[in-house]
């Protein structure tokens, strides 16, 4: 949160965090990665006066915004390496690798992640924190 408090307050989004309490095993670096990942995506695409919330369903940890949100013809695609999507191509800020490495991460970390949009009316990411069981190999 401190490293985007800056933004948060600059673009006046208010942040709605609310404690989980919970404990999960797994990579504190890695998902650190992909939360500061989803924060930076939200921030980018909430518009000044906007609301970004954090909060926990269960073993998920839900990251949601108010931003300009996905269209639905690119949400199957968003974990695609290099696919940017129509708000990617026309804001020109996005590089299509974020999300690919988010997916890769929570993929080799046992956790889920899923996306849901609504063009005008904002994203919701979910990090599911539960271990997964690993294939065998």
């Amino acid at each position: 949160m401190r490293k985007y408090a800056r933004l948060f307050i600059l673009k006046k989004i208010s942040l709605d965090f609310r404690e989980t309490g919970k404990t999960v095993l797994t990579d504190e670096k890695w998902l650190a990665f992909v939360i500061e990942q989803l924060l930076s995506n939200a921030l980018k695409y909430t518009p000044s006066g906007g609301r970004i919330r954090i909060y926990a369903d269960g073993n998920t940890l839900v990251i949601a915004d108010s931003g300009i949100g996905i269209q639905p013809e690119d949400l199957p695609r968003v974990f695609e390496k290099g696919f940017t999507g129509y708000n990617g191509r026309e804001d020109k800020k996005s590089t299509g690798i974020g999300l690919y490495l988010c997916s890769q991460v929570m993929d080799r970390l046992n956790h889920g992640i899923s996306i849901s949009s609504r063009p005008g009316q904002g994203t919701l990411v979910r990090l599911d924190l539960s271990r997964q069981r690993p294939g065998v190999e």
